[in-house]
C-alpha cells in the first residue's frame, strides 16, 4: 500500500474520532452516558463522507440507515404531482436524519434523502442499531425521543411558512435558518419556499436594497 493511501486511511480514522466526540457531546445533552457505554455505541457506527447531490435514500426504497450529521447539510426531497423535486426539510449539524416512518416500520419511503453540501455523517444501520438496543435498552428510548422531537420541530417550522406570502416566507426562513441560506444552492432554498429561483432572486434584491437604504 502506498504512502498516500496510508495517509488517507489515517485521515479518515481521525475524522471518525473527531465526529464520535461530536456525537458523544450531543448525546450527553439529553442523557449522561458513561464513556465505556459510548465506546460500545461507537462500535456500531460507520463513517460516511458526502458530496452535494449524493443520494443517501432513494424515494421508493425502504430506509435502513439512521444518519447523524457531524458536518454538512442534508435535504429531504419529495416529488410533486407534476414530477418536480420539492425540498421539504433541511437537516444540518448535530441532528439525526432518516425517513422515520420507513425506518421504524419497514415500509417504502415517499421521500429521498440527498446531500445538499459536502459533509461527514455517522451512520447506524438498522441491524446494528437494533443490536445496540439489545445491549443498551435505554438507548432505544433516547434515540426515539430525540428523533420524534426533531421531526415535530421540523414540521412546526415548515408549517409556520404555509399560507404566507412569498416575501414573508423568505423573511421567516432567514430568521429561522440564516446559515442554511448561506450554505445551500439558491435553487434548494427556492424549492423549500415554494417559489421559483427568479422570484427568490427578486425578493433578495428587494430585501438587500432596503437594508442599505
Amino acid at each position: 500500500m502506498g504512502i498516500f493511501a496510508l495517509i488517507g486511511i489515517k485521515t479518515r480514522e481521525n475524522a471518525m474520532e473527531v465526529n464520535k466526540t461530536i456525537f458523544y457531546r450531543f448525546l450527553n445533552l439529553f442523557r449522561e452516558i458513561p464513556a465505556a457505554e459510548f465506546e460500545l455505541i461507537g462500535q456500531h457506527l460507520q463513517h460516511k463522507d458526502i458530496i452535494p447531490g449524493q443520494v443517501l435514500l432513494q424515494q421508493g426504497k425502504t430506509a435502513k440507515e439512521l444518519f447523524f450529521v457531524a458536518t454538512g447539510i442534508l435535504k429531504i426531497v419529495s416529488t410533486s404531482e407534476k414530477g418536480n423535486d420539492v425540498v421539504q426539510f433541511f437537516i444540518k449539524e448535530n441532528k439525526f436524519c432518516t425517513i422515520l416512518y420507513s425506518f421504524n416500520s419497514g415500509i417504502v419511503a415517499h421521500e429521498s434523502i440527498i446531500a445538499a453540501t459536502t459533509g461527514e455523517l455517522l451512520v447506524f444501520s438498522k441491524a446494528s442499531l437494533e443490536a445496540l438496543y439489545d445491549k443498551l435498552p435505554y438507548f432505544k428510548s433516547l434515540v426515539e425521543s430525540i428523533t420524534q422531537q426533531a421531526l415535530m420541530d421540523k414540521i412546526q417550522m415548515r408549517n409556520s411558512l404555509m399560507g404566507e406570502e412569498a416575501t414573508i416566507r423568505y423573511h421567516k426562513f432567514i430568521s429561522q435558518q440564516p446559515d442554511i441560506m448561506l450554505r445551500v444552492p439558491l435553487s434548494d432554498v427556492a424549492s423549500y419556499l415554494g417559489i421559483t429561483q427568479q422570484s427568490l432572486s427578486r425578493i433578495r434584491r428587494s430585501y438587500d436594497s432596503r437594508l442599505y437604504q
